[in-house]
């Protein structure tokens, strides 16, 4: 390996060399090692090894006077932080070759690097001079923002910025605006201007709804973030309006945002059953079933259906949902969706015998559930096995806690009429 003050030799050599040969196609192999020492370059690179990567670069652009291969080594020379190969470099290629603006502008790097802000600046204003190119706004601005002078850099930026309206230029801008001139408002300002007349990209929006979340400006946050998501949707976004939404406690907005992209049909049909649409949560949990094949959501769909109904009574809603409950119970053993079923086939009279059982499988699992345990007593009495129901009932009279619940009540009154009526027998 050359070390960097062999390098710099190497390059002094070469560089009148390089400048006499003919300029090679992309296509041209200038020797049979070259795709090797680049394959060497490139591995000096991926381990960091910048001065070596270089080093193999100087190697190739002596034998191949490639631009590329020149630039790669400036590169590295500053990934390195060796500034003053650089300088020199550039001096004698600049020299040996006349002016060359990409050579210059590393050399502006290189003395930026090396802390000399006031050479950097003569520099960079001189080839400003000379190029008028946009990128020269943009260095000059940098090295005046080094300085902290940064009204005059924003001056240069804005002058760079209204050659294309280039994002990076105006996202530099805002920062500078809002960080180091406390220019808040006029820095947002900016940022939605340039979205009014340009659109709503993703670096400017996101820009913009950062200002808006260190201002915590909730309103302008979600503002930029629908603006953004219409025209760039991304899950990452999504997911930002649903917890500003939230945040909000607006579930009316919410809901409208998800019913138009459906981005999180999960809390879509959360917010269905808290707003007891069971017609859109019945229709959407099907439609989850039917995308992800989970017995829960086939479940939930016939209980939906179910609970949305205007008449409970009709046979053929219950046999539905009697049939869509048994396929998701028969894959998946859910105590809610069990007793579920098995109340309806005990209340409607479908099989209370066959509902007894299915109560049960959801008292294996939860056993102390209220709930449960009087779906249990309504099987016992609906069969006529009263004193059973009763002694049910005790259980979740205790498991209540004093709590009321009108259909407990009416169920507690049924089974009390039986038991006199059966005493009234005997």
């Amino acid at each position: 390996m050359f070390r960097a003050s062999v390098l710099l030799g190497l390059m002094l050599l070469l560089l009148a060399g390089c400048s006499m040969k003919e300029p090679l196609s992309p296509q041209t192999k200038a020797f049979e090692e070259e795709d090797a020492y680049v394959l060497f370059a490139l591995d000096a690179e991926a381990h960091g090894a910048y001065a070596a990567a270089a080093q193999y670069y100087a190697l190739l652009y002596e034998k191949a006077p490639r631009e590329t291969y020149r630039d790669l080594f400036f590169e590295n020379l500053l990934m390195a932080k060796q500034y003053d190969d650089v300088l020199r470099n550039a001096d004698a290629m600049q020299k040996e070759d006349g002016f060359d603006a990409q050579v210059e502008r590393y050399r502006i790097r290189a003395l930026v690097g090396k802390g000399d802000l006031k050479a950097a600046e003569a520099a960079a204003l001189a080839l400003l001079a000379r190029t008028k190119a946009k990128q020269e706004y943009v260095a000059v601005a940098e090295v005046y923002a080094l300085q902290k002078q940064y009204n005059t850099a924003l001056r240069y930026l804005e002058s760079a910025y209204d050659i294309d309206y280039d994002e990076a230029v105006l996202d530099k801008m805002a920062v500078m605006m809002y960080v180091n001139l406390d220019r808040k408002k006029d820095a947002v300002a900016l940022l939605e201007t340039h979205i009014r007349m340009n659109g709503c990209s993703e670096r400017i929006c996101k820009r913009l709804a950062s200002l808006y979340s260190e201002q915590n400006n909730i309103d302008g946050m979600l503002a930029t973030y629908l603006r953004l998501y219409d025209s760039h949707p991304s899950q990452e976004v999504a997911d930002a309006i649903v917890r500003i939404y939230s945040y909000q406690n607006d579930p009316v907005h919410l809901k409208q945002f998800l019913e138009a992209y459906h981005t999180d049909d999960v809390l879509l049909l959360k917010l269905y059953i808290n707003a007891r649409e069971y017609g859109k949560a019945s229709e959407l949990a099907e439609a989850l079933y039917q995308t992800t094949g989970e017995a829960a959501y086939l479940g939930q769909s016939a209980i939906f259906a179910f609970e949305g109904a205007a008449d409970k009574k009709a046979p053929a809603l219950i046999a539905a949902v009697v049939e869509k409950l048994k396929r998701a119970v028969k894959s998946e053993k859910n105590p809610l969706l069990l007793n579920y079923l098995g109340y309806l086939l005990i209340d409607n009279d479908v099989d209370p015998a066959a509902g007894i059982v299915y109560v049960k499988e959801a008292l294996e699992q939860e056993p102390d559930s209220p709930f449960y345990l009087d779906s249990l007593a309504w099987g016992y009495y609906k069969l006529g096995r009263c004193k059973e129901a009763d002694a049910v009932m005790q259980n979740v009279l205790k498991a209540m806690k004093g709590e009321q619940d009108p259909e407990l009540e009416l169920h507690l009154k049924a089974i009390s009429e039986c038991l006199k009526t059966m005493e009234g027998k005997q």
